[in-house]
């Protein structure tokens, strides 16, 4: 009986880390030859056992303690890495910490490392939005990776469609409760939209079935590009009576900043960061006005689109049926 491929998965209990370990214990292509390794802070959590019910060798390891990381790479002939920069929204930290991974996987003789990614936007703007700190520590642990001389793919999530139900996009109680989607730029910039739980193992397992088409390349983490308004007409298309009132709403950049430092109590830098996350949409894209095309074609299952996630989504769904 031949031996699996181990896959180490970072986050496993998160929405990314999550949804990669789902796929490679389920997928019949995947589950014959690859066993999952879940990583995870807490392996006594319900999420970790839940994983171990389902076939995964669940252990811990903590990102700021390269010794445990690579204890969990060892032997793993893949490795799907990612970070959370909200957890402390400190970038400095973050990048020791895709540091740290990086280090581990290359000590360990890792064959395919695959990095949760993003643009660096201080590049890409040049300099004009210098604060998108959660995107530039990503890339610049990608650079890292590079230099070192991994074996590695990037991944960069798009933007997630569950950050839209009940924050940016929901009823108004200042307009007759109907439905608005408000944010700080046109209804023309346009989201590259994903259902990062359902879609996210469905790239990474065509990053690991094309391995040597994809190292060193980025695989583009989004079903299509919307705009808002188009946002706006997809959730209409799926609950038409709710829909008849619903509208996009451009709103000044302070009120955007206030809402969240006044109201949601987030840091001046974290509203500042999220203030030009937006405008990233509209002034230069969030992946640089890059096709999807390249990567979809290394794609074996159908993702998610916007309406199917609309339809799907409890926030809205228990309300509105």
């Amino acid at each position: 009986m031949s031996t699996k491929n181990i896959i180490t998965v970072f986050g496993a209990t998160g929405t990314q880390g999550g949804s990669v370990a789902d796929i490679f214990l389920q997928d019949p292509k995947l589950k014959s030859s690859w066993s999952v390794r879940a990583v995870t802070r807490d392996t006594t959590k319900e999420s970790a056992k839940k994983l171990q019910q389902k076939g995964a060798v669940v252990v811990a390891a903590d990102l700021n303690d390269k010794s445990t990381l690579i204890k969990a790479m060892e032997g793993a002939s893949a490795v799907y890495a990612v970070t959370n920069y909200w957890e402390k929204c400190d970038m400095k930290l973050e990048i020791q910490q895709g540091k740290n991974l990086v280090d581990a996987a290359k000590e360990t003789g890792v064959q395919h490392f695959i990095w949760s990614s993003l643009l660096n936007i201080t590049k890409l703007s040049n300099g004009k939005l210098p604060n998108v700190y959660h995107f530039d520590s990503k890339a610049l642990v990608e650079d890292y990776a590079r230099e070192v001389g991994l074996p590695a793919t990037f991944f960069l999530a798009g933007a997630y469609m569950s950050n839209l139900p009940g924050g940016m996009f929901r009823r108004d109680p200042q307009a007759d409760n109907a439905w608005i989607l408000s944010l700080p730029v046109s209804d023309q910039a346009v989201q590259p939209l994903f259902d990062a739980a359902a879609d996210t193992g469905k790239f990474i397992k065509a990053a690991v079935l094309n391995r040597d088409k994809v190292l060193g390349k980025r695989l583009l983490g989004a079903t299509s590009y919307l705009t808002n308004a188009q946002i706006v007409e997809g959730f209409k298309k799926v609950f038409p009576e709710a829909g008849k009132t619903a509208s996009y709403k451009q709103i000044p950049d302070k009120a955007f900043y206030e809402a969240l430092t006044k109201y949601q109590g987030a840091p001046d830098f974290v509203a500042q960061e999220m203030l030009e996350n937006m405008h990233l949409f509209e002034q230069f894209g969030y992946y640089g006005g890059e096709s999807l095309d390249e990567t979809h074609a290394l794609l074996e299952d159908k993702l998610t689109t916007w309406e199917e996630f609309v339809a799907k989504t409890s926030k809205w769904g228990e309300e509105l049926k």
